[in-house]
C-alpha cells in the first residue's frame, strides 16, 4: 500500500485554521513573517486567513503584496454564498475578490444535518450555494478549492448527497474537493474506505482535511494519500480548533522519507529546516514546545535505557526510524539511573573527553551518577553538571572558587519585597565577601556570586540565567521535601543547565548556581 514516486500539495492553514486554537493568537506582523517562513520552507499552498471574519486577516491580504515570494500560492479563505442572496451581492465572496489572489478556499455544507439544522436551507439550495459561489469566483479568474465540511460524517448519514456535492463543486470549477473530518471523529479503517470510493469516482483531485479529536489527524491524512488523495491539508504543530489539526511537522516527513512522495515545491534545505520552523511557530504563539513531539521534538530521538543507547550508539537504525538529522534534530543520550556504560562514553565525546567503554573511570562515573540520583539530582537534561561530574570522575576538576558560607535575608517594603545574600567566597588564595540585594532571594544569590568573582573572573559577565525550574522529587530521611532545582544558562552563544538538590530550597539553588559557572569556567580553558 506504499505509495511511490507521486507529489502531493501540501496545504498549510496555520494562518486561519491554526489561529482557531485555544491560547493562539497571531499579529499581522507574526502571519507575514510565518508566511515568509513557510514559503522559504518549500510550502506550495498558504491559507493566509479569512478577509471577511475580520479586519486583520482583510488587511494581511493588502500587506503580504508587498513581499515576493519564491514559490507559493497565498489563499483567501471564504465561505459558500449566504442563503438568499446573490454571489456578487455576498460580502464574504466579494472580500475574497478585493484580496487579488489567485486562489481561493471555499467551504461548503456537505452533511445533511447541517443543511437542515445549522444554515435551515433545502438540501437543493444548498446545491446551487455552492455551484454559484466557485462559480463566481471562476468567472473572476480566481481558482477555487473546495473544502466539503464534515464530509466524512455527511457521507455516513447520507452518502447520495454527500457526493452529490462533490459533483456539484466540479461542475461549477473547483480545481480540489477537499473531503474535511471536521468533527475530527472518523477512525482510520472507515476513513481509508471512504476517501477510496472518493478518489476512484473523482480522479485526481481530492484533498483532505483532518482533525485531531480522535487523535488519529495524521494517520488519516497519510492513509488518504494512500487512497489517492493529492492534497493533504495541516497546520504546523498541529495548532487548531479543539485538539488541533493535522500535523505538518508529521506528515511532511512520512510522505517524504517514508512514502516516497514529493510534498514541498522548492527549499534551500528541505527538510533539515522543519525542526526550526516548528520551534519558530512555537515561538510566535508564545506556547512552550512538545519535546515528546514526532521528529522535532527535543526528546523525539532521546534514549534514557542502557540497552537502547548502547544499541543506538552501535547501529543507529536499532532504535531511531528515521536518522534525526534528516529533520534538523539531533539525538539526544541522556544520562541517568538507568543508563549504561554507552551513555557515559556518548556524552564523554560529546564533551570532547576521550573515554573508553571499559575504562574504570566510566563505572565510576555511572556510579556517582546513581547515588546523587537517588538522592534527588538529575542528569538527563543538566549537562553542566553532568560535565563536572566527569571531571571529578577523571581526577581533573579543579575548583575555581568555594563558597564558604552564605545567608539570605528577605524584607517586606513599600517596593515589594527584597531580599539580600551575604556571602564568603576562597578565590584562588584569597578570602572574598559580597553583598547583593535582588528581587528575590535566588536573584539576590546570583548578584553575590558574581560581584564576588568578577575582578578574578570578568568574562563572568557574559553570563546570564534564562530559566529557573524547580520540582518536587521526594523526602528526606525526616519529614521535609527533597527539590531539585533546575537552572539554565547561556553565555559565549552555548547554552548548558545545571542542577542541585536539597530539603532547602536556597541550598539547592546555590548548588546549580555555583555549578553553572563552574561549568563555563572550566569550558573556557578549554576552548582558550
Amino acid at each position: 500500500m506504499i505509495v511511490k514516486s507521486k507529489s502531493i500539495e501540501i496545504y498549510d492553514t496555520t494562518l486561519r485554521d491554526g489561529a482557531q486554537g485555544m491560547k493562539v493568537n497571531f499579529s499581522l506582523q507574526d502571519k507575514i513573517s510565518l508566511t515568509l517562513r513557510l514559503d522559504e520552507f518549500g510550502i506550495p499552498f498558504i491559507e493566509g486567513g479569512w478577509p471577511f471574519s475580520n479586519p486583520k486577516d482583510e488587511e494581511y491580504f493588502k500587506a503580504i503584496k508587498d513581499y515576493s515570494l519564491r514559490q507559493a500560492k497565498v489563499v483567501a479563505f471564504g465561505s459558500t454564498r449566504r442563503k438568499d442572496v446573490k454571489p456578487e451581492k455576498d460580502e464574504n465572496l466579494n472580500a475574497i475578490l478585493k484580496c487579488d489572489v489567485d486562489y481561493a478556499a471555499l467551504v461548503g455544507k456537505s452533511w445533511t444535518l447541517h443543511v437542515k439544522e445549522v444554515l435551515r436551507a433545502k438540501l437543493e439550495e444548498n446545491l446551487d450555494m455552492v455551484y454559484e459561489s466557485i462559480s463566481y469566483l471562476k468567472s473572476h479568474g480566481i481558482k477555487v478549492i473546495f473544502d466539503a465540511e464534515h464530509f466524512y460524517d455527511g457521507y455516513k448519514d447520507g452518502p447520495e448527497y454527500a457526493l452529490k456535492v462533490l459533483k456539484v463543486a466540479r461542475e461549477a470549477g473547483a480545481e480540489r474537493i477537499v473531503l474535511c473530518d471536521t468533527n475530527g471523529g472518523t477512525l482510520t479503517h472507515e476513513f481509508y474506505e471512504i476517501t477510496k470510493k472518493v478518489c476512484d469516482e473523482f480522479g485526481d483531485c481530492v484533498g483532505v482535511h483532518c482533525h485531531n479529536d480522535s487523535g488519529l489527524a495524521v494517520a488519516n491524512s497519510l492513509m488518504a494519500v494512500v487512497a489517492g488523495a493529492v492534497h493533504v491539508q495541516g497546520t504546523i504543530n498541529g495548532i487548531g480548533e479543539r485538539c488541533g489539526n493535522a500535523d505538518l511537522c508529521q506528515i511532511i516527513p512520512a510522505l517524504e522519507i517514508k512514502m516516497g512522495c514529493r510534498a514541498l515545491s522548492s527549499s534551500s534545505n528541505g527538510l533539515r529546516d522543519l525542526k526550526s520552523l516548528s520551534l519558530f511557530v512555537y515561538n510566535l504563539i508564545g506556547m512552550e514546545p512538545d519535546p515528546y513531539q514526532p521528529y522535532v521534538g527535543q526528546y523525539a530521538f532521546a534514549h534514557k535505557a542502557g540497552t537502547h543507547s548502547d544499541g543506538v550508539v552501535k547501529v543507529s537504525r536499532a532504535y531511531e526510524h528515521v536518522n534525526p538529522e534528516l529533520v534538523g534534530n539531533d539525538r539526544f543520550i541522556a544520562v541517568s539511573e538507568i543508563a549504561g556504560r554507552s551513555a557515559i562514553v556518548y556524552k564523554a565525546k560529546k564533551f570532547g573527553l576521550n573515554l573508553e567503554k571499559n575504562d574504570a573511570v566510566v563505572l565510576k562515573a555511572l556510579r556517582m551518577v546513581k547515588e546523587l540520583e537517588a538522592s534527588g539530582k538529575m542528569f538527563e537534561d543538566a549537562d553542566g553538571s553532568l560535565y563536572l561530574l566527569l571531571l571529578k570522575a577523571m581526577n581533573a576538576y579543579r575548583p575555581h572558587f568555594e563558597v564558604l558560607s552564605w545567608a539570605v535575608t528577605s524584607r517586606a517594603g513599600k517596593r515589594g519585597v527584597k531580599s539580600l545574600c551575604t556571602l564568603k567566597l576562597r578565590v584562588r588564595d584569597k578570602i572574598v565577601t559580597s553583598m547583593a540585594e535582588g528581587l528575590g532571594p535566588v536573584h539576590a544569590q546570583d548578584l553575590a556570586l558574581i560581584k564576588a568573582l568578577r575582578p578574578e573572573y570578568p568574562d563572568l559577565e557574559r553570563v546570564s540565567l534564562i530559566n529557573y525550574k524547580v520540582s518536587i522529587v521526594g523526602r528526606s530521611a525526616g519529614t521535609a521535601s527533597v527539590v531539585r532545582v533546575l537552572i539554565e544558562f547561556k553565555g559565549d552563544g552555548e547554552y548548558w543547565a545545571t542542577t542541585g538538590s536539597s530539603a532547602n530550597i536556597l541550598e539547592a539553588s546555590m548548588e546549580a548556581l555555583v555549578e553553572g559557572y563552574e561549568y563555563y569556567l572550566h569550558r573556557r580553558e578549554v576552548r582558550r
